[in-house]
């Protein structure tokens, strides 16, 4: 089965995007064609949009799922005309929130996504300039200043966790690679032991390593199986050994490692 679903805001979209994807997540037996639609603010602009929604119901023969956080009365109403099926964010939530708490919402575009508080958005950045300064080891001078430290193999994930913690939730994360050298040894190196409160252990796979590693040195020895699983297969009891936290980052997005990592380590989340 294949439906169409469009994600329509006023502000960028962020919101209605990551609920919508959330939700519609949960029908697997359904192939969505995702359409994203930011910043419609006026009528004419809702206007053409319906025309979209429509095409797009025609050519689907069913009608389009339409998920909006429309801050506008006039916009929202013209939306409505749509032929699809459209599910107001906004009215669903805030109305029963407005009851609950007996006051009015402020019903303001991109307000999840403004930079409300001055510091907390600079300590994002911030994070994220730490996490591209101190990635592969660059920087060990500087991880008094992580709040993580990510150790693992080469090309296990170690870079777009840090960068997704760094800009999604304020983590000062670094990252150190453990080549074969340290492998070698029975415990960590020792630039890493003054700082042991701060590591997290990534593994993988060993066939799903070699892909990756493929990609980027094929036919090398570096990206071979028997490299790979031998790489895999140290750290792994090189983690245990040292009763260090660790996860394997095969069958998990990076949503959910970064999620698990700052759970177990009870990281400060420095969002708005």
């Amino acid at each position: 089965m294949k439906r169409t679903a469009f994600f329509i805001s006023d502000g960028t979209g962020i919101t209605a995007e990551t609920l919508g994807h959330s939700l519609l997540s949960q029908f697997e037996a359904i192939r969505f064609q995702k359409i994203t639609l930011p910043y419609i603010d006026t009528v004419e602009k809702a206007k053409l949009t319906v025309e979209k929604i429509n095409a797009a119901c025609e050519a689907d023969g069913e009608p389009a799922i339409v998920l909006d956080t429309i801050v506008d009365e006039d916009v929202s109403a013209e939306l409505a005309k749509s032929n699809g099926f459209k599910i107001d964010v906004f009215s669903t939530f805030l109305k029963p929130l407005e009851r609950e708490l007996k006051t009015h919402s402020s019903y303001t575009v991109g307000k999840s996504h403004a930079i409300i508080e001055m510091n907390r958005y600079k300590d994002r950045i911030d994070s994220v300039n730490f996490a591209l300064d101190n990635d592969d080891g660059a920087r060990t001078q500087q991880y008094d200043r992580a709040d993580i430290i990510l150790v693992g193999v080469s090309r296990c994930g170690k870079t777009p966790t840090c960068l997704y913690m760094a800009l999604q939730f304020g983590v000062r994360a670094a990252n150190y690679p453990l080549t074969e050298e340290d492998l070698e040894n029975p415990k960590m190196p020792d630039v890493l032991q003054q700082y042991r409160h701060k590591l997290y252990g990534l593994t993988i796979d060993p066939f799903q390593l070699a892909a990756i590693r493929h990609e980027r040195r094929p036919n090398s020895r570096y990206s071979s199986l028997d490299q790979c699983d031998f790489e895999v297969r140290t750290v792994e009891r090189l983690f245990q050994q040292q009763d260090l936290p660790f996860i394997n980052t095969t069958n998990f997005s990076i949503e959910e490692i970064s999620t698990r990592i700052i759970a177990a380590k009870d990281l400060i989340r420095r969002v708005n």
